[in-house]
């Protein structure tokens, strides 16, 4: 564990080499590390062989994706580092151990035996293989480039899994976070299949549900082409197709109009209470298609085409129709409305005929509102932990992988 590590200060700076430490083309590191290229302390840099999948066997087949597939018996055995070697996914590292199987486009990396693996794996995580990348068709990385990759290696195993040690510890920390995160989305998807249907109500409410078409709910209105008046700088954000998350959620792109074309698109600039629905996808599953933000603040965000806005009426509460249309039901809803094309779509009139379900009684919608939007702060506080957890890593890779912090092992 990381409390089990005693930590020795030794950073040099950015114009002078301090004691125990020397200067190499790779930078700075200590007097007891060594530069190799991995050919150096590598057995082999090469793909695997398996191309035939689902054989309904017990050992696992690792492509460029993960798993692919089973076979009957395996090829290989061990520990072994892997590399996606081609595809979308080129130059993804993966750690394997036991008995399998690796296809063809990913390569193995089999290390000698003064080498920690774990470490090794760390070293190429912090390299970012991916910079690496080529080709215009198919996106490629070759074994002949991985095996001359520099690295600066501590002679002592010992210190070497030392710092695997910490690391790993760390990657378990965001391990922990990212499942406790699928926990509460879990949660909260059958809260709102129960509280968005009615199926459970909560204390002190019994009154009557209503179904009605969303147009007789909201004013609405369709975005218009803005790209003309992009910057990347500041201004008001756009709202666009990329800003839209699975969670319907902002997603940051540094896109914005700015202010000064505020009173030409004065009927464009969104307000607190409106939503913001995206009309097409990127995909043909229709993974964002009919996602909804809520907006929070007034003339902070203007919306582009293929977007529309949706000013709830007094009826029903803006946050209530936000949780409403994200619901799984009714997106499944909405993608079965979807046309098919370059990008699956939907119209304004099928989107206006969407049926809400929804409680007559505000407060009733008001107290549902509150229990879900207390969940999403929940996940959203879980989300900056592991985003935290995530920055704390990159920074010690950074830190111990070049010796810059040195670590070694209590005995």
């Amino acid at each position: 564990m990381v409390t089990d590590t005693i930590i020795k200060k030794g950073l040099p700076d950015e114009t002078s080499v301090k004691a125990g430490y020397k200067q190499t083309e790779i930078g700075v590191i200590p007097e007891d590390w060594d530069v190799k290229e991995m050919e150096d302390f590598t057995i082999s840099v090469a793909s695997g062989k398996s191309n035939t999948t689902n054989e309904l066997g017990d050992y696992p087949i690792y492509g460029s994706t993960g798993i692919i597939g089973y076979k009957k018996q395996s090829d290989y055995a061990g520990d072994k580092v892997l590399i996606a070697r081609v595809g979308a996914n080129a130059g993804t590292v993966n750690e394997v151990s036991g008995k399998y199987c690796v296809s063809d486009n990913t390569l193995m990396v089999t290390y000698q035996s003064g080498i920690d693996i774990n470490f090794s794996y760390y070293q190429l995580i912090n390299f970012k293989l991916k910079k690496l990348i080529f080709g215009s068709g198919q996106p490629l990385v070759t074994g002949s480039q991985i095996k001359k990759i520099a690295f600066a290696l501590p002679k002592n195993k010992t210190e070497q899994s030392a710092i695997a040690i910490v690391l790993s510890d760390t990657d378990a920390l965001i391990e922990n976070v990212e499942k406790l995160i699928a926990k509460k989305k879990a949660i909260k998807q059958g809260a709102m299949q129960q509280l968005l249907a009615g199926k459970k109500r909560l204390p002190g409410f019994s009154g009557e549900w209503v179904v009605s078409p969303l147009g007789k709910l909201c004013n609405y209105q369709n975005g218009t082409a803005l790209e003309k008046y992009f910057n990347k700088r500041n201004g008001l954000l756009v709202i666009s197709i990329g800003n839209y998350s699975e969670a319907g959620k902002f997603v940051e792109t540094s896109s914005y109009i700015d202010r000064k074309y505020f009173k030409e698109l004065k009927k464009f600039v969104l307000n607190k209470n409106d939503l913001t629905m995206i009309l097409n996808d990127k995909t043909a599953v229709g993974t964002i298609i009919g996602r909804v933000l809520y907006i929070e603040e007034n003339e902070k965000y203007i919306f582009n085409q293929r977007t529309m806005r949706l000013t709830a009426k007094d009826e029903i509460e803006p946050l209530f129709l936000y949780f409403q249309i994200n619901s799984s039901k009714t997106h499944k809803y909405i993608v079965n409305l979807s046309k098919p094309g370059t990008q699956i779509y939907v119209n304004t009139d099928d989107i206006t005929e969407l049926p809400i379900a929804f409680p007559k009684s505000k407060a009733e919608q008001t107290a549902i509102v509150s229990i879900l939007s207390d969940m999403d702060a929940e996940i959203e506080k879980l989300e900056q932990k592991k985003d935290k957890y995530i920055m704390l890593k990159q920074g010690m890779m950074q830190q111990l992988l070049t010796g810059r912090i040195r670590i070694y092992a209590n005995n």
